[in-house]
């Protein structure tokens, strides 16, 4: 035998190729495909429920004369709001350059798109009609801060696309910062127009304020930077690595300093219209119920405000507790308290009785002046977790095609 022919080769073998993400070590196929099938079956059962609210009529859901905007519009708008946040990450590290928020930057395009398409899900399916989007798509009434906003959330879809674009396209890596700066001056106008649908709407004296605007921005910052913290940790959960403890710190911190902020604007909202004559009588309603029995003040003071501020923000400023996963406990909270604020503010703010005669009382047998009572059924819920479902399957398959690993240089923590 050839001497050449029978020396073992010394060429060193392939290196192994990476897992790709959301994937460990192991085999993790049969995983990814059992949540991918579980979020398109949620998804699915809120398509099922929208078309029995199609077929049957909005009888069938809590909602009536009054309350037009019922739990779906909480889902919606939750979502929406949430995905103009969760692009401050992305804006920190590309535009004002922060190192540790880089590596975040593309987690942070990927779901501001899936939690935008999944509450405009829910929102188009709610109002009814969704077929006649079309209409809204090429028929514009500028004078409606509706119209405003089908512009808005058009224009977020494709700024963000290309700004995911030059942040995985190496020879587009120079344009990503100004491709950041537009998403960022984008989305500051998107959560304005959000805010503004509330604060522009004659027809609920309720929602009229001119802090709402400012008001939404801040509430998008914690909400957003929540809802990214969670998915991070999962990622890492995933993959069996651990956040390091300096980005994890960073993180509690700007997550408590949004909290701080939101609930210092909340309180603001509210005192602002216990000032005002004419929102004084609304103001105590939504605040403390005035003997109505409505659930409002106890979703408020327990939901938004213990639950959903005071705990996670005691939780983030002690580092005790923020260790391991109190990071994402902690913004698990506050998830959960923005769905709290929006219920209280949303229904609440239709429960209470337009009215339209200042100075007089106003009866019929119509029910004027009654504050309305709301209770959502079973196809409001299918559908507002339906559209969490969407956005839940967008960033599984989002995440599985491309890498959106964080990739820290700073040292995981230990277990």
């Amino acid at each position: 035998m050839n001497a050449a022919t029978a020396a073992p080769s010394r060429t060193p073998p392939p290196a192994a190729m990476p897992p790709a993400f959301g994937a460990r070590p192991h085999d993790d196929s049969r995983s990814f495909w059992l949540l991918a099938v579980f979020g398109g079956l949620v998804a699915l059962a809120g398509l099922g429920a929208a078309h029995y609210m199609e077929v049957h009529g909005h009888v069938v859901t809590g909602m009536d004369n009054q309350i037009v905007w019922g739990l779906p519009h909480v889902f919606a708008i939750f979502m929406i709001v949430a995905a103009s946040g969760v692009l401050n990450v992305a804006s920190i590290g590309s535009v004002f350059g922060q190192p540790m928020y880089k590596p975040r930057a593309p987690l942070s395009g990927l779901l501001c798109l899936a939690l935008l398409a999944g509450g405009l899900m829910v929102l188009m399916l709610d109002l009814g009609r969704p077929e006649r989007v079309i209409v809204a798509a090429t028929h514009y009434n500028f004078t409606s801060v509706f119209a405003w906003n089908v512009i808005l959330y058009s224009g977020m879809t494709a700024i963000v696309a290309v700004y995911l674009w030059t942040m995985f396209e190496r020879r587009l890596n120079p344009w990503s910062k100004p491709a950041g700066i537009a998403a960022l001056v984008w989305r500051f106008v998107l959560t304005t127009g959000t805010g503004s649908i509330f604060g522009f709407l004659v027809a609920r004296q309720a929602y009229q304020s001119a802090l709402l605007a400012p008001l939404f921005i801040v509430l998008s910052f914690g909400w957003g930077l929540a809802v990214f913290v969670i998915v991070q940790a999962t990622m890492y959960a995933w993959n069996g690595r651990q956040l390091a403890p300096a980005a994890a710190a960073r993180l509690a911190r700007l997550l408590a300093i949004f909290v701080a902020a939101s609930l210092y604007l909340v309180a603001v909202f509210h005192l602002t219209n216990a000032y005002f004559a004419r929102q004084a009588d609304f103001t105590s309603f939504l605040l403390f119920g005035n003997g109505t029995g409505q659930p409002y003040p106890l979703l408020f003071w327990l939901g938004y405000v213990l639950i959903g501020s005071v705990v996670p923000f005691a939780l983030l400023v002690w580092p005790v507790a923020r260790a391991g996963a109190g990071l994402a406990v902690s913004a698990g909270f506050v998830v959960l308290g923005g769905f709290f604020f929006l219920y209280v503010f949303i229904i609440g703010g239709q429960a209470w009785p337009l009215e339209i005669f200042p100075g007089h009382v106003v009866t019929s047998s119509f029910g004027d002046g009654q504050v309305a009572s709301y209770l959502p059924r079973w196809p409001e819920w299918v559908l507002g977790i339906g559209g969490l479902g969407a956005a839940f399957l967008l960033t599984m398959v989002g995440v599985r095609v491309l890498d959106f690993m964080p990739k820290d240089d700073l040292p995981e923590a230990t277990s």
